[in-house]
């Protein structure tokens, strides 16, 4: 495989067949427990504007995110991971709306398929594409914090397991996701606002048996469950999941 990594919003991306988006402190990892909770999908907005026109529209749909960190007054989830994992999101439709990770993904929805991960997450993410695309396929990894060592470790990380390398260790990596700048707000007890326990939910590498998969073929796009055995439900033309029917 032709492996590149990217860091930021909007890098220019080369033609790739897959796209991965990271954010590992926090918006991804949150979108992992969220559907660890069985949330629906996740509908990805890039303003508070757009979301609340949604929630007006579809009084339900429950919104997540953060501005600078920070929640976002009216919505009902912020962008913690322990939060979202105590909370009750069964079969809810999430709208996230985040600095870096929702940013990025929008910026790089064009590709034969995007995926989006935190650190919770990229192995199974990474063994997924690594199974289902052949070695002549591109990936483009992009980690969306523009000059965080959090989403980079990942990146990295998953590169190595993409290529079968194994060189950056799971231990490596969650040392430097701790050690980032990003990471140390959550250790600072003057701001306590940033809940400590958030960082333990972003480096530890859970099981289970799905990656999230961006599906474009509506209006906006949205993070869906993709079953590990489920890349036949991915229509290419349509970048879209196919449904049972």
């Amino acid at each position: 495989m032709k492996v590149n990594i990217f860091q930021g919003h909007s890098p220019v991306l080369p033609s790739s067949n897959v796209n991965i988006v990271i954010d590992v402190i926090r918006a991804f990892t949150v979108a992992h427990y969220a559907f660890l909770g069985h949330a629906k999908e996740i509908i990805l907005v890039g303003s508070s504007e757009e979301a609340f026109l949604l929630k007006t529209k579809y009084p339900r749909y429950l919104l997540a995110g953060e501005t600078m960190g920070l929640p976002i007054e009216g919505f009902d989830l912020d962008n913690s991971p322990r939060r979202m994992a105590e909370a009750d999101v069964a079969g809810e439709t999430l709208v996230q709306k985040t600095t870096n990770g929702v940013r990025a993904t929008l910026n790089a929805l064009e590709a034969d398929a995007v995926f989006v991960t935190g650190f919770s997450n990229a192995r199974k993410t990474a063994e997924f594409i690594k199974k289902s695309w052949s070695r002549d396929s591109t990936v483009n990894i992009i980690a969306s914090h523009p000059d965080g060592d959090d989403d980079l470790a990942c990146a990295e990380y998953i590169k190595s397991i993409l290529l079968g390398l194994e060189s950056l260790s799971k231990e490596e990596a969650i040392r430097r996701i701790k050690g980032c700048q990003a990471a140390q707000k959550f250790f600072d007890p003057c701001k306590p606002q940033f809940d400590r326990q958030d960082i333990s939910y972003c480096v530890k590498e859970l099981s289970g048996d799905f990656v999230m998969y961006v599906d474009c073929s509506e209006e906006l796009p949205k993070i869906v469950r993709l079953k590990l055995n489920e890349l036949h439900r991915i229509d290419f033309t349509q970048k879209r999941i196919k449904t049972s029917n």
